[in-house]
C-alpha cells in the first residue's frame, strides 16, 4: 500500500481522500536540490530539528508556503496543498532515523575559497574608522550589515549563512571577522575589502566559535556531532577534529567555547558531561598528565603533549554557559543538572582553572544567562552582573568572595546586559517578559535602576552595544520590521533610527578586540 501511495505521489496523482500525504516524495521532489537528500543542507540550510530551534513551526509553514524574501527560498502555495505543506513541516521537525555523521573527510570537502589569501589590499576600501565599525547580524532575512559607528550609516550589506549563532569573532587587529551558522558553516569575512574570503562546514549543528588571542586559530563547538573542530584562521583549513568524550567513553555536546587569551588557551564547557576543558594553543605548554602523578619532576605517569590536549576539570553539574573573571583565572558558569532532576543544584559554579576544581557555588535561582554578563569595579571591588532568563532581576556578584551583593529587581526576565567603561549605566532588557519593549539602565555606582526607556512601545527591545568611545548606545528593535535605535549615552535621547530586519546582535570592532568589560567575550 505504501509503495502504491509513493508511486501516486511521485506521478502527481495525489492520494486517496482522508489519507495524510507522504512527506518523503514531497521532500524528494521539491526540497532535495537545495537542502540535500539527508536534510544536512546544501544551497539551503540543514532541515533537522536541532538546527531549526530558532524557526518555530508556524513560521516554517509560512516560509514553505510563501518563501523567504531576499533568499532563494521560493513559496510553494501554488504547487502544494495545505495538507502537503503541513506534512513537509512535520517531516523537517522529525529527527532522522539514523544519526547523521560529519567527520574529517566531509569537513575538508566542504571548504570553499572565493578569494585567494593575500590577494586583497591591506587597506580599507572605505573611509570610516575601521575600529569603530559595527557588524550587525540581521536574522530577519539572514544578512549582515557593516555599519559606520561615527556616521551611523551602512557601508555594506551582504547575505549570510542561515541562522548565525554565538556572535561573530574578530582577529586581534580587527580586519577579519568570523561567523558561525547554526548548521555548522564557518565564514571568514575581510572587513577591509568587504568580501567573504573562505568558508568551511565544521559540523551539522554548531553552538559557537572562538578565535585565539594570537589570531592563528579558530575553534568551533558542535552540538552535532560531538566534536570540537580546530581550523587555521589564515585560510580555514582543517587542523584537527577533537572528539568530545570523557574517560568513561561518554560523548557530549559542547555548551560553549571561548578564548582565554592571557592563558593562551580555549576553554569549553560540556553540555552532557559535568566537565570543563581547557585546550592550550601555546607551543610551550607543559605536558598534560591524566590520573594521579607521584612525582612530576621525575616524569612519572604517562604524559600527553600540552598543546591541544584537554586539561579536564571535573564538576558536580554541567555548565550551560560561562563568564571569565577579569584575570581569566576563574570561570563563572551557569549550572544545570544533566537530567534536569536535581533542584538542589545552585544556579552557578565558580571554577578555578589553575587548580582545576570548583571553589564556590553561586546561589542564582533565576536561571542566569552568565554568557551575557558584564563586570566592573564597585566600591573598589570587582563585581560581575548577570541577567536571568526566568526571573526579573539582575544578580550582582562580588568576585573576591563570590557572594551575591544584590539582586536588582527589573521589569522582567532578560537575555542581554551590556555596558562600557565610559558609561555609568548597565543596559538590561526584559525581552523574556510581557514588558519586552523596555530597556532599563542600572546605575553601576548605586546598583539601582536609574531609567527605563521604551524605544518602540509593543516591540521587543534587546541587545545594547556601544560605540568605541562609549558615547552612543545602539539598541535593537528585535522584530522582522525592526530597527537600530541610537541613543546619546549622556542625555539618553534618541539621535537616529535605522530600519533593520530583526537585528539580533551588533558588535563593535574595538570593544570586541580590546575585550571591553561591558561586552561579551
Amino acid at each position: 500500500m505504501r509503495n502504491s501511495l509513493l508511486f501516486a505521489a511521485l506521478m502527481g496523482l495525489g492520494v486517496s481522500a482522508g489519507a495524510a500525504p507522504d512527506p518523503t516524495p514531497l521532500y524528494q521532489q521539491h526540497c532535495v536540490a537545495c537542502h540535500g537528500a539527508d536534510r544536512l543542507g546544501g544551497m539551503g540550510p540543514a532541515l533537522l530539528p536541532q538546527n531549526l530551534e530558532r524557526l518555530k513551526k508556524p513560521e516554517a509553514l509560512s516560509v514553505i508556503a510563501s518563501g523567504r524574501p531576499a533568499t532563494q527560498m521560493l513559496g510553494f502555495k501554488d504547487r502544494l496543498k495545505p495538507e502537503e505543506i503541513e506534512a513537509l513541516a512535520d517531516f523537517i521537525y522529525t529527527p532522522p532515523a539514523v544519526v547523521p555523521q560529519w567527520g574529517e573527510a566531509e569537513i575538508r570537502a566542504s571548504r570553499v575559497e572565493p578569494v585567494k589569501p593575500g590577494s586583497l589590499p591591506d587597506k580599507p576600501v572605505f573611509s570610516a574608522d575601521p575600529l569603530n565599525l559595527f557588524v550587525v547580524v540581521e536574522a530577519g532575512d539572514h544578512h549582515v550589515t557593516i555599519l559606520d559607528g561615527d556616521k551611523f550609516e551602512p557601508i555594506h550589506r551582504f547575505p549570510s549563512r542561515f541562522a548565525l549563532h554565538g556572535g561573530p569573532k574578530f582577529t586581534p587587529d580587527g580586519r577579519y571577522v568570523f561567523f558561525a551558522s547554526r548548521d555548522g558553516w564557518i565564514s571568514k569575512f575581510d572587513i577591509y575589502n568587504l568580501k567573504t574570503v573562505a568558508e568551511i562546514r565544521a559540523g551539522i549543528n554548531t553552538r559557537n566559535i572562538a578565535v585565539s588571542g594570537d589570531g592563528r586559530w579558530v575553534m568551533a563547538a558542535n552540538y552535532l556531532p560531538h566534536t570540537l573542530v580546530l581550523l587555521k584562521a589564515a585560510d580555514l583549513i582543517l587542523e584537527r577534529v577533537i572528539p568530545v568524550v570523557n574517560e568513561a567513553g561518554k560523548s557530549s555536546r559542547v555548551s560553549a567555547v571561548y578564548d582565554a587569551a592571557p592563558r593562551k588557551s580555549f576553554v569549553a564547557a560540556l553540555k552532557d558531561i559535568p566537565e570543563v576543558w581547557e585546550l592550550s594553543y601555546d607551543p610551550k605548554a607543559g605536558p598534560v598528565f591524566k590520573g594521579y602523578v607521584h612525582d612530576y619532576k621525575m616524569g612519572e605517569a604517562l604524559a600527553s603533549p600540552g598543546m591541544w590536549t584537554p586539561r579536564v576539570t571535573q564538576l558536580d553539574a554541567i555548565l550551560d554557559d560561562f563568564f571569565f573573571s577579569q584575570d581569566y583565572a576563574y570561570v563563572l558558569g551557569a549550572a544545570r543538572p544533566a537530567d534536569g532532576s536535581d533542584k538542589s543544584i545552585p544556579g552557578g559554579q565558580v571554577v578555578n582553572l589553575d587548580v582545576r576544581r570548583k571553589v564556590a557555588d553561586l546561589p542564582l535561582p533565576g536561571l542566569p544567562h552568565l554568557g551575557s554578563g558584564i563586570s566592573w569595579s564597585y566600591q573598589d571591588r570587582p563585581v560581575m552582573a548577570t541577567p536571568n532568563l526566568k526571573e526579573g532581576m539582575v544578580s550582582v556578584i562580588d568576585m573576591k568572595d563570590w557572594k551575591i551583593i544584590k539582586e536588582v529587581k527589573t521589569a522582567g526576565p532578560a537575555f542581554f546586559m551590556r555596558s562600557h567603561e565610559n558609561t555609568p549605566y548597565a543596559w538590561v532588557d526584559a525581552m523574556m517578559s510581557k514588558d519586552k519593549d523596555t530597556m532599563q539602565l542600572l546605575d553601576k555606582r548605586t546598583l539601582e535602576i536609574a531609567k527605563t526607556l521604551r524605544p518602540e512601545p509593543g516591540k521587543t527591545a534587546a541587545h545594547t552595544e556601544f560605540t568605541r568611545d562609549g558615547k552612543y548606545a545602539l539598541v535593537s528593535i528585535w522584530e522582522d520590521d525592526g530597527a537600530l535605535v541610537i541613543y546619546d549615552e549622556e542625555t539618553l535621547k534618541e539621535v537616529k533610527r535605522l530600519p533593520m530586519r530583526k537585528p539580533v546582535g551588533k558588535y563593535n570592532v574595538y570593544n570586541k578586540i580590546t575585550r571591553s568589560e561591558g561586552t561579551s567575550h
